[in-house]
């Protein structure tokens, strides 16, 4: 192997040391801890309801069961409806949070003047298409350098790369992007010998090299895209509050061309917003980190966020995977804040474009996020924190307890006579009491979940101009209308998928087969007939199942669009990776009509720097 490109200033040692989850930390650079204005009644409305509406759920389905009492397998049935429901309606009431504050006219406060800082803007790579990579690097530096400002902005991309060919292609696009930058933009680059620890030791081996000549980096991943004003917006918040360690943006996705893609990035551009709004405003000074466009307190990170390995049910050290969340913790616990700005626009991240490549990654996720309920019992933690180290794990372990209440509301069936399972007889008393489920109530509890989970996004739809939005950003009221109906339907039939795809999930992290966390395949792949039925075997033959348990009558008709859905499986996996025409006139996004400045620039620097790779003309128009 040749030489590896290695262009760094000079090195500034900062200390890093490993934390100890079993006793406490403050660090003794924080400054006094105050609490966010209203927090305490912003997280009343947010969480009492929630828990208000799951005990009248369970006060309204408890007397359905039989009248002898309620024995284990009922009290487990309720446990799991009430469970679910709990976290759909806490969702509905975020929403409704964010939409009050959304509602507020807010007097602004007048902006006293940023100290100037020195900011690290911090790309880790790890096998990614270099040319894509350096054209986003490229476009962020330009408009920081045309914006001016009172601080100064140096871009560090930190290779990990491990594929000697790739590593070669990724020196060259720095090399030529240097000679095409103006004089006085910093870009700096170093490739580890050994990706030790990957993303979490690439970060580390930065900050106790170099770190200690920036008073702030920030985070930005492989496919990040920020433009300038949003950059400064975010260094501008942490020069006036000296007790933030972590201030989140709200990325946005962007570049979606695919079906899944879309429907993704519609849902998140129009129903995000007010969730987003809702978040931010419960976690006060106490928020999370989703380990990337956020801009951090170097010294604070590594005076308190120096993470050490994790031992497993197997007794094997473990890197802690989603380490994210865990560093807001740690950073929370030093008695810095972490806060969450989703009003400052022009963060964007990209979005997986196939089913099957949102699975792959997902289960990445899924394996980080179970992580962390070993953590819930680390000292020091505050309350939100461990709420969000929970709130991840559970949004991953929620999909089996649904697959749970789909097989028994399965085997309960429409009637006595018809059932799989018989209701409780006096002459046959070996059998659990099963709730007598008429087909009222199943219709009941059905519709309700949907409703539930409908309403935030109906919620989002209708204050989308409180956002800054218009409607006419989407093509028209009529083109909106039509998006939104189509991202609900898609919504509806890929959920089932996707339930049973994180299941799976969660028992690949649990048997110990989800190994590694490979390099995300971010422009997708095509999928064969073969990967696409290995891939979703499991849900074609639970909806084949179910289908055949309507047809018999064992099975009651209002399961029939799960059931459709899952034994649909394969043909709808296809789909999601579709880029026609047609997935553009079905939904519309902002992007179609308006597309950022930022993207543009992007998509403009990338070409360019791959024909000058390929040997063509550097004046090669953008796609």
């Amino acid at each position: 192997m040749s030489r590896d490109l290695h262009i760094m200033p000079p090195e500034a040692p900062l200390a890093m040391p490993e934390q100890d989850f079993g006793a406490a930390f403050r660090d003794a650079d924080a400054p006094e801890a105050r609490q966010a204005q209203g927090v305490t009644g912003w997280r009343f409305m947010a969480f009492v309801p929630a828990l208000i509406a799951t005990a009248g759920l369970l006060w309204v389905i408890q007397d359905w069961f039989a009248d002898e009492g309620i024995n284990l397998v009922e009290g487990a049935l309720l446990a799991l409806i009430s469970f679910n429901f709990f976290w759909i309606a806490f969702t509905v009431s975020t929403v409704s949070v964010g939409l009050i504050s959304l509602s507020r006219q807010v007097a602004k406060d007048r902006p006293t003047k940023a100290e100037p800082l020195n900011v690290a803007l911090v790309m880790p790579v790890y096998n990614e298409v270099p040319w894509y990579v350096l054209g986003n690097a490229r476009s962020m530096l330009e408009e920081l350098r045309a914006r001016g400002g009172v601080h100064r902005y140096s871009m560090f991309i930190l290779s990990d790369t491990r594929d000697d060919e790739i590593a070669a292609q990724e020196q060259a696009s720095v090399e030529a992007l240097r000679a095409s930058l103006m004089p006085g933009t910093e870009l700096y680059y170093r490739r580890r010998p050994q990706n030790t620890d990957r993303k979490v030791g690439n970060i580390a081996d930065w900050v106790s090299r170099w770190g200690g000549a920036y008073q702030a980096m920030l985070v930005l991943d492989a496919d990040s895209l920020m433009t300038g004003r949003a950059i400064a917006r975010l260094t501008d918040a942490l020069a006036r509050d000296p007790g933030a360690g972590l201030i989140q943006s709200f990325p946005q996705l962007t570049g979606a061309q695919s079906v899944f893609a879309r429907m993704q990035q519609f849902a998140n551009g129009v129903y995000g917003a007010a969730l987003a709004e809702g978040v931010a405003r419960w976690c006060g000074q106490e928020g999370n980190y989703w380990g990337h466009n956020a801009i951090i307190r170097t010294a604070a990170f590594a005076n308190c966020a120096g993470l050490p390995r994790l031992r497993n049910f197997r007794g094997k050290e473990q890197l802690i995977m989603s380490h994210d969340f865990v560093e807001a913790g740690l950073l929370r616990r030093a008695g810095w804040s972490v806060r969450f700005l989703p009003r400052i626009r022009g963060s964007y991240e990209e979005t997986p474009p196939t089913l099957i490549d949102h699975v792959l990654r997902d289960r990445r996720w899924c394996q980080g996020n179970l992580q962390h309920l070993n953590l819930l019992g680390a000292r020091g933690f505050r309350s939100i924190s461990r709420f969000h180290l929970f709130h991840g794990a559970i949004g991953y372990l929620m999909s089996p307890i649904w697959f749970a209440l789909l097989v028994m509301w399965a085997l309960i069936g429409q009637g006595e006579d018809a059932s799989v399972l018989h209701y409780f007889r006096p002459d046959n008393p070996l059998f659990p009491q099963w709730p007598q489920m008429t087909e009222g109530r199943h219709v009941l509890i059905i519709v309700l979940m949907y409703a539930m989970l409908l309403v935030p996004k109906l919620m989002g739809a209708a204050v989308l101009p409180l956002t800054g939005a218009r409607y006419t950003e989407f093509g028209g009221g009529w083109r909106f209308t039509l998006s939104f109906v189509s991202e609900v339907i898609l919504s509806v039939v890929y959920a089932p998928i996707l339930m049973v795809q994180q299941m799976i999930a969660v028992f690949r992290t649990v048997l110990g087969l989800q190994r590694g966390w490979s390099p995300q395949a971010r422009d997708g792949g095509s999928y064969g007939l073969k990967t696409l039925a290995i891939c979703h075997a499991l849900e074609t033959a639970s909806g084949l199942v179910l289908t055949a348990g309507i047809v018999s009558g064992l099975v009651s008709i209002w399961l029939a669009p799960i059931a459709l859905s899952l034994a649909l499986a394969i043909p709808l996996s296809a789909l999601s990776g579709v880029t026609a025409k047609t997935a553009r006139n079905l939904l519309g996004l902002r992007e179609d009509y308006s597309e950022p400045a930022i993207a543009q620039a992007a998509r403009h620097y990338r070409t360019e720097l791959k024909s000058l790779l390929d040997g063509k003309s550097s004046a090669t128009p953008a796609e």
